[in-house]
C-alpha cells in the first residue's frame, strides 16, 4: 500500500494523519467542513514539533511529516488510486450509510475502507454497497498517535484478506492491532470501559466513594499495572501458581462480586450531576482544553518511557 486517504478530519482524522504520515506515507485528507479539514492540518503543524522532541516522529522533522498531508477538495479526488480509505465520518448512521454508498462508487476495486467508528458494526452500513466484502472497521483509541491500539472487526461479509492487510499495515504503522472474530455491541476496549464505568458510578451513587477517589484508584492503584501488562498476566503474576491458582482462590470471590455487581443502573441526572461538580471542582469546565493538552504531553512521555523500559528490561 502506497497510498492512503483519510476521509472526516475531526480529532481522530487529524491523529490518523500524524499515525500515517510519521510512517512515511503520503495521505490524501478531506471533510466536507473546510474548517475541520484546516484543523486537522492546524492540529498536526501544532503537535509535530513536541512529537519530535520526544522521539515520536520515527526521525522524520515536522516539515517533512506537514508535506506528506495534502488536503483534497472533493471526496473523489480524496480517494482517487488510494489503496486504502480511513474513514472517520461523524458517528451518525445515515451519514456512515450515504458515504458508504458513495464511496462504493469512487474507490478503486482492491482498495480497503475502514471505519473508525467506535460504536457502529460495519454490517450496519455497508450490506447495501456493492464491494462490501473490502469493508472493515479499524477502530483507533482516541488519541491514535499517541495510544497505538486499533481493533480490527470484520461484518459477516468482509474477506479475510482485507483483514489481513488492514493488520500489517496497522502493524507498518507502529499501531498495535487486534482481531475480532465476529461483530459484538462495544467491541471490546469499550466493553471492558463499560464494565469499569458502571462499577465507578454505582460507587459513587452509593456513597461508597468519591468521584476523585474512584479516579485515584485507577491511576494511582490498577492503571500502574495495566499500563503495561493486562488483566489476565495481572492475575497470572499475582498468585504463585500462575492464573490457575489464582482463579481457585479468588475465583469464589469474584463470583460474588459479580453477582453483586449484576444491578445495571442508568446514569441518573442526579448522578451525573455530582460526578459532574466533583470533576469541576477538580477541573475547572474552562480548563478542560488545557487539561486536555495536559493529557496528551503526559502520554507522550509516557509512551516514550514506556518504549525504554521495555526495550532496557526485554
Amino acid at each position: 500500500m502506497t497510498k492512503i486517504a483519510l476521509v472526516g478530519c475531526g480529532l481522530v482524522g487529524g491523529s490518523w494523519g500524524l499515525v500515517f504520515a510519521r510512517a512515511g506515507y503520503e495521505v490524501t485528507l478531506y471533510d466536507p467542513s473546510p474548517a475541520s479539514l484546516q484543523a486537522a492540518l492546524d492540529f498536526v503543524r501544532g503537535a509535530a514539533p513536541a512529537l519530535a522532541a520526544q522521539g515520536l516522529l520515527n526521525g522524520e522533522t515536522p516539515e517533512t511529516i506537514l508535506s506528506r498531508l495534502k488536503p483534497a477538495s472533493s471526496l473523489a479526488e480524496a480517494v482517487s488510486g488510494a489503496d486504502y480509505i480511513q474513514e472517520s465520518a461523524p458517528e451518525r448512521l445515515p451519514i456512515k450509510q450515504a458515504l458508504y454508498k458513495e464511496l462504493a462508487n469512487l474507490v478503486k476495486p482492491d482498495a480497503i475502507i475502514a471505519s473508525s467508528t467506535s460504536g457502529f458494526p460495519a454490517s450496519s452500513f455497508t450490506g447495501e454497497i456493492e464491494g462490501r466484502e473490502r469493508c472493515v472497521v479499524a477502530h483507533p483509541i482516541n488519541p491514535p498517535h499517541l495510544i497505538p491500539l486499533v481493533e480490527i472487526i470484520p461484518a459477516p461479509w468482509t474477506a479475510p484478506a482485507v483483514v489481513e492487510r488492514t493488520d500489517a499495515l496497522m502493524r507498518a504503522v507502529g499501531q498495535v492491532p487486534i482481531r475480532l472474530n465476529r461483530e459484538i455491541a462495544g467491541f471490546v476496549v469499550n466493553r471492558l470501559q463499560s464494565a469499569v464505568l458502571a462499577e465507578a458510578f454505582r460507587l459513587v451513587e452509593d456513597g461508597v466513594v468519591s468521584a476523585t477517589d474512584v479516579d485515584a484508584a485507577m491511576s494511582e492503584g490498577l492503571g500502574l499495572r495495566w499500563f503495561f501488562m493486562g488483566p489476565f498476566e495481572t492475575i497470572d503474576l499475582n498468585a504463585q501458581g500462575g492464573v490457575a491458582d489464582y482463579c481457585a482462590k479468588l475465583g469464589p470471590m469474584y463470583y460474588d462480586l459479580a453477582k453483586e455487581q449484576a444491578d445495571p443502573r442508568p446514569w441518573s441526572e442526579a448522578l451525573v450531576a455530582t460526578v459532574e461538580k466533583q470533576r469541576r471542582a477538580k477541573t475547572p469546565a474552562d480548563g478542560l482544553d488545557a487539561r486536555k493538552a495536559w493529557r496528551d504531553r503526559c502520554l507522550a512521555a509516557l509512551v516514550t518511557a514506556k518504549r525504554k523500559v521495555l526495550k532496557e528490561n526485554a
